[in-house]
């Protein structure tokens, strides 16, 4: 029986070039005990777990244009491949921290799945790349809520409890263009990242390397994005990325990823293989337990807070990085009692 590797429909040239190298996200079976000791603290691949099996059996581009229903759906238009989110109610309140006003580098729309299909076939260079994602709601049309509804929810609902997390907040489907870009970025829960259709390159960085990736101040509508272009790094603005460590891996249909709270992620379609669909399902963090040495991923939270409640005591949010920096600067030593 052929290997996974040996089986893949990829090589290298549908794969960007970044200037760092990655280690390999460790691969395992469903039932292998492993995945839950990695869990939680680290990313892992499972396979075979058929989680959206009823999906993977069925959905391609045509299947969800047929099936997709009537109602409109979220799309997102960028001029070229990266698509960077923005929290659009912080664009109405806040300047980025230059006090240049914020310029967002993609439009979003909404259109009906018909409109959606026919753009990506007559799509053109020059064109603007599109990418849907939309939440399953009962909206979305019978069948395909009948295939949401046959997922192996015992699987993931079993996953949910052993690990103790929160209730699941939402499930986004994502149809996007080959090539397409989610730059690097974090989010504030657990995400079990299922590949329905294609193939797609994940990037992860631990929280451990917060430094390295540079992130935008909380009151930015970049929140949660890395300031540093990975293809195109700024090593004199961003010098520590130069030593960042991630792992990374290429997915495929039946693949499913964990991507841990608070871990940067950066996903692209790979090039020239046709667009990709995708599932996440994402699940509030468990009750914290405080444990010391406290975790990575707590520190990112309380350096968060701290960040969110100076800024609302400052109201300027010129004033936050200054008076962190004075903190550090004028009240520590690393020998205070010499």
């Amino acid at each position: 029986m052929a290997s996974a590797s040996e089986r893949k429909p990829w090589d290298s040239s549908n794969l960007r070039k970044y200037c760092l190298n990655f280690e390999e996200i460790p691969r395992l079976p469903f039932d292998d005990p492993r995945v839950d000791e990695l869990i939680s603290s680290n990313p892992v691949i499972i396979e075979g777990s058929n989680l959206v099996k009823s999906a993977t059996d069925k959905w391609n581009l045509e299947y969800i244009e047929r099936h997709m229903g009537v109602t409109t759906n979220t799309v997102y238009l960028s001029r070229n491949h990266k698509f960077k989110y923005f929290d659009d109610k912080k664009i109405q309140s806040r300047t980025n921290p230059r006090g240049v006003e914020f310029s967002p580098p993609m439009r979003k729309v909404e259109m009906k799945v018909e409109e959606f299909m026919k753009k990506l076939r007559e799509w053109k260079r020059g064109d603007e790349r599109l990418y849907m994602q939309q939440s399953l709601t009962a909206a979305v049309g019978p069948n395909i809520v009948q295939d949401f509804v046959g997922f192996n929810w015992k699987w993931i609902n079993a996953k949910q409890k052993t690990h103790c997390w929160g209730k699941l907040t939402s499930n986004l489907l994502y149809v996007s263009m080959e090539g397409n870009v989610t730059p690097c970025h974090y989010d504030e829960q657990e995400n079990f990242f299922a590949q329905v259709y294609g193939y797609k390159r994940c990037i992860l960085f631990s929280p451990d390397q917060f430094q390295c990736m540079y992130p935008y101040p909380v009151h930015h509508p970049h929140d949660r994005q890395s300031m540093v272009d990975l293809e195109r790094p700024d090593h004199t603005r961003f010098p520590r990325f130069k030593d960042a460590k991630g792992v990374e891996a290429v997915i495929g249909p039946g693949d499913v990823l964990y991507i841990p709270i608070y871990w940067w992620h950066h996903i692209e379609s790979l090039m020239r293989l046709g667009p990709t669909i995708t599932i996440n399902f994402w699940y509030k963090a468990g009750p914290t337990t405080i444990e010391y040495p406290l975790k990575d991923h707590q520190k990112v939270s309380i350096m968060r807070n701290i960040e969110k409640m100076l800024l609302e005591v400052l109201q300027d949010p010129r004033e936050v990085g200054p008076l962190l920096r004075n903190m550090v600067l004028g009240r520590f030593d690393e020998n205070p009692l010499a």
